[in-house]
């Protein structure tokens, strides 16, 4: 995994096939889509500067797969939200061009963190990348990540990789846990009894069995005629690993 300088995440895959004049390396060959009009041309003149071949422009979805089916461009650059809705129809014109043109490298910028949408499109394959437009401050490194993802890497925007790891953190039932609680658990799910346990981590059964309430206790499992919590708070941590 290779981290660029300003912290855009950057997984290399398998190299999508570059096109060759003779001995020299043909430009990348980039199709813009992006309603906003001083952004896109923004980007096309940045792009066309740094040596890319700007091949086409779109203001609209339909626009863009037009343009991708005419002339299958090497990368396509284009906004999660687009006309008429501004909701999703950039994402879903993307998600278009990897089932026909799967070698086609795709970056789609957002204007906000989308954990959901950005998930999905990443785990479409390779050549694949997702960043915030905020993140178009300096211009190497953006350029780099273009490279990049028309080479085959998967980019992901650092921004979206804290919040991915705050969600993950919220949603595991095992958090409220100390780490030593977290071990007696680990234990009890193996099936061993207080008194293993004990032996095991070098503690008293006393001890082990104060970890246990505090378990049963923070994992919100109260006794019940039913229910066994020792084989509640396995099955807890079992389904959280």
């Amino acid at each position: 995994m290779d981290v660029p300088a300003e912290g855009i995440i950057a997984v290399s895959n398998s190299p999508v096939p570059v096109q060759r004049v003779g001995a020299a390396v043909a430009p990348v060959r980039v199709i813009l889509a992006e309603d906003d009009v001083l952004l896109r041309e923004g980007l096309a003149g940045l792009l066309e500067r740094s040596g890319f071949d700007v091949v086409g422009q779109a203001g609209d979805a339909a626009q863009l797969l037009a343009l991708v089916r005419d002339g299958t461009p090497d990368l396509v650059v284009t906004d999660i939200r687009m006309p008429p809705t501004q909701t999703t129809e950039g994402l879903d014109a993307a998600r278009m061009i990897r089932a026909e043109f799967p070698d086609i490298g795709i970056l789609v910028l957002s204007a906000h963190v989308d954990v959901e949408h950005a998930m999905e499109l990443l785990a479409s394959g390779h050549a694949i990348g997702y960043l915030l437009k905020s993140r178009i401050t300096d211009v190497a490194d953006f350029v780099d990540t273009l490279e990049r993802i028309a080479k085959g890497a998967s980019v992901v925007d650092p921004v979206l990789v804290q919040e991915l790891v705050s969600a993950h953190r919220r949603d595991d039932p095992l958090a409220v846990l100390s780490t030593r609680e977290q071990e007696v658990l680990a234990l009890m799910a193996e099936g061993r009894s207080n008194v293993g346990i004990a032996h095991r981590l070098w503690v008293t059964e006393g001890t082990v069995e104060k970890h246990v309430h505090h378990i049963f206790t923070k994992l919100s499992l109260a006794e019940t005629g039913d229910d066994h919590r020792r084989v509640l708070a396995a099955l807890t941590y079992l389904q959280a690993c």
